[in-house]
C-alpha cells in the first residue's frame, strides 16, 4: 500500500510539473502515436487526442520529412528543429526515453513557441538592412567630398584615403585659393564611423578657405566649433598649411594632430611642428601660430595621421616613424603626380605587408597620407 501511494504520488506530481509549463510537452512512443499531452498544449491546440499519431496531431496526413523524434529513437541523442503549427513557429527538442534497462521506450517532446523571436529577428535585420544603406550612402557622400587629385606646372598631389569602416574619422583637402595660393590640410576626428564622419562634413564646409592665415582660419573653425555646441568628447585635429606656388612660401599652424608633416629634398629633410589645441569645446580662447618654411623646386610635403605609424601586426609591433619615413624618402626625385601616386601605393602595400594580410580590412584605425610635390 505504501508503495502504491508514494508511485501514485510521484506520477500525479509529475503531471502536476508538466501542466504547470508554460512550453508544450507531449510525449511519443516508439510507433509516433502521443501518449501524454501536457495541459498548455492541450489548450494550444484546443484538443487533447491520446491515441494520434504526432504527426496528425499538427494537421498532416504522413510523418514530417525530417523526423526528430525518429532520429532520437534510432540513435538515442537529443534533437531540435523549428516547426510550425496553426502558424506559429515552434522550437522543437526530441530526447528518448529510456527504461531502467536503458531501452528507448518513448520520446519526449518540448515544443517553445519562438514566433515573438522570429518576429524580433527579422524587424532587427530589416533595421540592420536600412543602417547599411544608410552606411553605404554616407561612404559615398564621404568619399565625394575628397580632394581630386592635382597636377600641373607647379604642384602636383595625390593621397591615400583608408578608413577602417565604411566611412571614417580621417579627411583631408586641397583646393586653390586664390591664383598665387594653395590650401592643403589634414586632419582627424575623434573615434571612428558615422559620428566622425559628420564632423568630417563640418570641417569641410566649415573652415574659411579664403583667409591667407592658417592660423586664423583655425581660430575661425574653433569658434564655429564651440557655437554648434559638440560633445565636449569631440574634437578635431587639424594641420593646415598654405603654399605660394610663385616662391615656394609654406604657412602652416597646427591644431593639435599629433603627427607632424615633413617636407624632404634631395638634400633636406624638415618636420614642420609647431603646438595648437584641437578644435574643440576645452578652452574659449586658444592659441595658434603661424609659421612659416620654404619650397625648392623637387621638394615634397608629406602629411599622415597616426593610423600610419601606429598600426600594428599581428605580433602587436607598431609600423612606427622610422619604418614610414625610410620608404616615403623613396619618392625623392619625383616629378610628377602619377609618380606621387606610385609612391604612396607602394607604402600602403608596405603596410599591407607589414600586417600579414591581403588588405586593410582589419585595421583598428583610418589611414591617410598625402605628398605635395613643388616643382
Amino acid at each position: 500500500m505504501l508503495f502504491n501511494s508514494v508511485q501514485n504520488f510521484s506520477q500525479n506530481f509529475v503531471s502536476d510539473i508538466l501542466d504547470g509549463m508554460y512550453d508544450w510537452v507531449r510525449v511519443i512512443d516508439r510507433d509516433k502515436n502521443i501518449i501524454l499531452m501536457n495541459k498548455a498544449m492541450c489548450e494550444g491546440l484546443g484538443k487533447c487526442q491520446i491515441g494520434k499519431k504526432c504527426y496528425e496531431l499538427i494537421g498532416r496526413t504522413e510523418p514530417c520529412e525530417i523526423c526528430i523524434s525518429r532520429d532520437a529513437v534510432f540513435d538515442g541523442k537529443s534533437h531540435e528543429k523549428q516547426e510550425i503549427i496553426n502558424g506559429r513557429i515552434f522550437s522543437v527538442m526530441s530526447s528518448p526515453v529510456k527504461n531502467k534497462n536503458n531501452e528507448i521506450v518513448a520520446v519526449v517532446e518540448v515544443l517553445r513557441d519562438v514566433t515573438h523571436i522570429h518576429i524580433l529577428h527579422n524587424k532587427i535585420m530589416e533595421q540592420n538592412e536600412r543602417l547599411r544603406k544608410d552606411l553605404v550612402m554616407s561612404e559615398k557622400i564621404q568619399l565625394s567630398l575628397l580632394p581630386k587629385e592635382y597636377d600641373d606646372e607647379k604642384i602636383s598631389f595625390s593621397y591615400i584615403f583608408h578608413p577602417c569602416g565604411r566611412v571614417g574619422g580621417d579627411f583631408l583637402d586641397f583646393f586653390r585659393i586664390d591664383e598665387n595660393h594653395i590650401g592643403v590640410y589634414i586632419a582627424d576626428v575623434q573615434g571612428h564611423g558615422v559620428p566622425a564622419s559628420m564632423l568630417t562634413v563640418f570641417l569641410k564646409s566649415s573652415l574659411n578657405k579664403k583667409l591667407l592665415s592658417p592660423a586664423e582660419a583655425l581660430r575661425q573653425l574653433f569658434n564655429d566649433f564651440n557655437q554648434n555646441e559638440f560633445d565636449t568628447q569631440l574634437y578635431i585635429t587639424v594641420f593646415y598649411a598654405i603654399i605660394n606656388t610663385q616662391t615656394g612660401t609654406v604657412t602652416y599652424s597646427n591644431a593639435g594632430l599629433n603627427v607632424a608633416p615633413v617636407i624632404f629634398g634631395q638634400d633636406r629633410f624638415e618636420i614642420l611642428r609647431t603646438p595648437g589645441i584641437p578644435i574643440s569645446c576645452w578652452l574659449e580662447h586658444p592659441e595658434y601660430v603661424d609659421k612659416e618654411t620654404h619650397l625648392s623646386k623637387g621638394d615634397i610635403i608629406f602629411l599622415y595621421t597616426d593610423g600610419l605609424p601606429e598600426f600594428k601586426n599581428p605580433a602587436g609591433e607598431q609600423f612606427g616613424e622610422d619604418r614610414l619615413l625610410n620608404i616615403v624618402f623613396g619618392s625623392r626625385g619625383a616629378r610628377s603626380q602619377e609618380c606621387l601616386k606610385n609612391h604612396l601605393s607602394r607604402l600602403l602595400d608596405s603596410v599591407t605587408h607589414f600586417a600579414g594580410a591581403e588588405n586593410l580590412s582589419e585595421a583598428h584605425d583610418d589611414i591617410t597620407a598625402a605628398m605635395l610635390l613643388f616643382k
